[in-house]
């Protein structure tokens, strides 16, 4: 793998119990840098992957956010387009300068990715093993997991609790050997949030050597309590964050990971990659704008409460979210209500092999939700 994997990266690799065999896909990876051969965000939708919805479809199954980029983030796209035939590296140095700046952190501990899926692969690549496992809530975000399969990683998964959060002691006694632990708060997809005393201990008891990833894509909307505090004291963490979900940029793609500088330096061992200035002006633009996040937490919880309210009148049963979507309980296998949901126009997400009966719904606008609950009541009834 000369020229390829070097040699530091070979010795890694069989300390963490990695077969020469091995080798071949990682070095692929390598290779490729930021064109990771398994399933990427668009490709994990399964069935929220829709090409052919008529153009008057509710598309609410994918964790979008229909309300788009903030007004200053599509101003600064725009000004930015005519300058698209130059790299302009410096867009990128200025977003991760004005994240530390808002998480009160050095510059080097931030680091921008593509969005944040990139950076939940490249942590898999860097710390796990065939003998360091990853860790994972079930139902959880499945893309950690098929990187893991792919380079031969076992996966250990771990229910949530009676009330919808990681259960924390059972992930941190999972495996002596967990290579890295991975925590969606709140969840994706049950929109649920574990209290950060609890991620605090899981950080202060989790196996010696491994590392706790605490996925933020969700926490603007709940309103919860950031990490970057355990950052700051050089716990063994490593924070996401994307511009996906409240900052409405999923099409644009901007994210970040937030550590100490030496788990950035490993996770930048098994990819880099040219950021789009787009997102980085959009994403930057977006951090300035001083009433977004609690304009758009407002809204998103507004339309949310009112789609329980009906669930509710209606004695269908769901879990409490706090998030941008909801999974509801559709009392017989979910794929068939979520085709039943298609032929109503109304395309909503997919489901989770150990919740067979339930869907994943996202919170939409206002009318899109009206639109789901006459469809959702249509096929239930049916």
């Amino acid at each position: 793998m000369a020229g390829i994997l070097n040699k530091e990266q070979e010795e890694d690799l069989l300390l963490r119990g990695f077969t020469r065999r091995g080798f071949l896909r990682l070095a692929a990876m390598v290779a490729g840098a930021s064109s990771m051969p398994f399933y990427n965000e668009p490709a994990l939708a399964q069935l929220s992957k829709v090409t052919d919805a008529p153009s008057d479809a509710v598309m609410i199954n994918a964790n979008e956010n229909p309300l788009g980029p903030c007004p200053e983030a599509m101003e600064a796209v725009h000004n930015i387009v005519a300058k698209g035939g130059r790299y302009l590296y410096g867009e990128t140095d200025k977003l991760q300068a004005a994240m530390a700046t808002q998480e009160d952190i050095s510059p080097d501990s931030v680091r921008i990715f593509v969005g944040s899926s990139p950076a939940l692969h490249q942590a898999v690549l860097a710390f796990t093993s065939p003998t360091r496992p990853l860790v994972i809530a079930d139902p959880g975000y499945e893309a950690g997991e098929r990187a893991a399969n792919f380079i031969g990683t076992p996966v250990v998964k771990v229910p949530l609790t009676p009330t919808y959060a990681h259960d924390v002691k059972a992930m941190a006694s999972a495996s002596a050997t967990a290579g890295l632990i991975y925590i969606c708060n709140p969840n994706n997809p049950s929109g649920t949030l574990t209290p950060k005393s609890e991620i605090e201990w899981l950080v202060a008891n989790k196996p010696a050597g491994s590392v706790v990833m605490i996925d933020e894509a969700y926490t603007h909307i709940a309103g919860a309590p950031f990490n970057s505090d355990l950052v700051a004291q050089g716990k063994d963490v490593v924070l996401l964050r994307t511009f996906s979900k409240i900052y409405g940029m999923a099409g644009l793609r901007a994210g970040a990971a937030i550590a100490r500088p030496e788990l950035l330096d490993k996770l930048g061992e098994w990819g880099a990659t040219m950021m789009p200035i787009t997102g980085m002006v959009a994403a930057t633009a977006s951090l300035q704008s001083k009433d977004l996040v609690p304009t758009r937490r407002r809204l998103i919880a507004q339309v949310r409460e009112d789609t329980f309210n009906f669930l509710e009148r209606n004695n269908y049963k769901f879990v409490p979210s706090v998030s941008n979507c909801f999974m509801v309980d559709t009392g017989r296998p979910g794929s068939n209500a979520v085709l039943a949901m298609r032929k109503e126009k109304v395309y909503v997400g997919r489901v989770w092999p150990v919740w067979p009966e339930y869907v994943r719904v996202t919170v939409g606008t206002a009318d899109e939700m009206k639109k789901f609950q006459i469809a959702f009541s249509k096929v239930m009834s049916a």
